[in-house]
């Protein structure tokens, strides 16, 4: 039996993503006997559950604290009917206008409407030009939404999903994934595809609104440079890090004022997280519950001196300076899990112009957070069906291999996502053997134990 708790220490989790529209914006679960027959499907395969987006904008939609559970209540009580787990993100971002949004489900139109008279709640670029997916976390603590703060209302939120799904939270509900930025992801918008962003293009920092804009002023004269700017040098989205001021060699990113900025525009991005996850903590305490945060896997320019693209959202990661171990310290706090994407990337796909090192990427992250003593998640950035990106999220899943301790392991891996091309026999058929695999052939194992 010391083969069976070895294989059994080093069972990787495995849950698939729900499609994004599953939930109509009108709050109407669709097609629930169709959403069922692909649960069951799914359970074939032996997954362990299910993640699903829960929307902020379809629940909170009709007015400051008006929440409407009941789609989401009937979509928990289907999964736990065809005995499965759920992982829950708190979606407090909108769908649409990034890499994979098949369906636009903006924020609640009650927090659009005082945008309209006051655009700078928004994530605002050095143009001007406004990012209506997340609220800027320069509102995180000012009472600007009918009295309360933006943390306030996604405290309130999480307070009120554990009230309604409480008798689910735990036997069904095992993780709660809290979103802290664009694509639920803790980073600022920096590459919007919506404003044009094409791929490897560098990003842009998004902190002109007027209360990160005075914030920024204010960090800088209590530091004694009352002359400090933000930067008006770091090019526009679709540059490269050599043709702008602040990213090439030798560039402002290596100056002490450029320096500062960037401490400063992570150190915010950190402190939004910590906030955050200050609110989930207390709304579900006490509850049977995995907390858990995103990061972006941001691979593109990893192999430039600047690391461009991270640093625009928010990743203030050099050769000599690790950008991740302190969000991952910062999660630590919270007992949370850190769930990372691009596990299925390999270096020698990606376009060589690009500088791109997912490979790297992912140990450096997923590492630095074991270092932390966290647990780690991953997730595909990409829909793949193929061996080579099953192979490669195998690799990252236990990158030492099956050891007597059964760590380094991923607490879970998560798939995006169900789709018609996944249920395809051949796609669907190999998706099965990855399964196994990451379950350390178990299936196989216990079989033939009983034997």
């Amino acid at each position: 039996m010391a083969e069976g708790k070895k294989m059994l220490a080093n069972y990787v989790p495995v849950y698939v993503m729900l499609p994004l529209g599953i939930i109509s914006t009108e709050n109407v679960l669709l097609d629930k006997e169709g959403l069922k027959q692909q649960l069951l499907k799914l359970k074939t395969a032996g997954i362990d559950g299910v993640m699903s987006d829960v929307w902020w904008g379809i629940v909170e939609s009709k007015g400051p604290k008006q929440y409407d559970w009941s789609a989401y209540r009937s979509l928990v009580e289907l999964i736990k009917e065809c005995g499965m787990k759920m992982q829950a993100i708190m979606s407090f971002h909108q769908c649409g206008g990034n890499v994979g949004d098949e369906v636009t489900i903006p924020i609640p139109q009650w927090v659009l409407d005082i945008g309209e008279e006051n655009p700078d709640i928004f994530y605002t670029d050095r143009e001007g030009n406004r990012n209506k997916e997340y609220l800027t976390l320069g509102v995180d603590h000012l009472p600007l939404f009918h009295g309360r703060t933006a943390v306030q209302v996604y405290g309130d939120y999480m307070k009120s999903f554990k009230e309604t799904m409480a008798d689910l939270i735990g036997e069904v509900i095992i993780d709660i994934e809290v979103g802290l930025g664009a694509a639920g992801e803790l980073r600022y918008p920096s590459y919007p595809q919506s404003l044009g962003w094409v791929f490897p293009g560098i990003g842009e920092f998004q902190c002109y609104d007027k209360y990160l804009k005075a914030a920024f002023k204010e960090a800088a004269t209590k530091a004694g440079h009352p002359e400090w700017e933000l930067p008006d040098n770091a090019g526009t989205y679709n540059d490269t890090p050599d043709s702008t001021e602040f990213f090439a060699s030798n560039g402002t990113y290596l100056t002490d004022k450029g320096k500062f900025f960037l401490t400063w525009y992570s150190n915010n991005l950190i402190t939004h997280g910590d906030d955050i996850l200050d609110e989930a903590n207390k709304a579900f305490l006490g509850c049977k519950v995995k907390l858990a945060a995103k990061v972006s896997g941001m691979h593109w320019w990893y192999n430039s001196p600047s690391h461009a693209a991270e640093l625009t959202a928010g990743y203030y990661n050099l050769y000599d300076r690790d950008g991740y171990r302190p969000i991952a310290r910062m999660l630590s706090r919270h007992d949370a899990i850190l769930n990372f994407t691009c596990l299925e990337m390999r270096d020698s796909e990606q376009d060589a112009a690009a500088k791109s090192a997912p490979q790297e990427l992912v140990q450096q992250v997923l590492s630095g957070a074991w270092r932390e003593h966290i647990e780690v998640a991953g997730e595909n950035a990409l829909s793949r069906y193929d061996s080579y990106a099953y192979n490669q999220i195998l690799l990252n899943a236990r990158p030492n291999g099956i050891t007597n301790k059964g760590v380094p392991k991923m607490h879970g891996f998560t798939y995006l996502r169900s789709s018609d091309d996944l249920f395809e026999d051949t796609n669907f058929e190999l998706f099965k053997i990855f399964v196994k695999k990451m379950h350390a052939d178990q299936l196989l194992f216990f079989f033939v134990l009983f034997l």
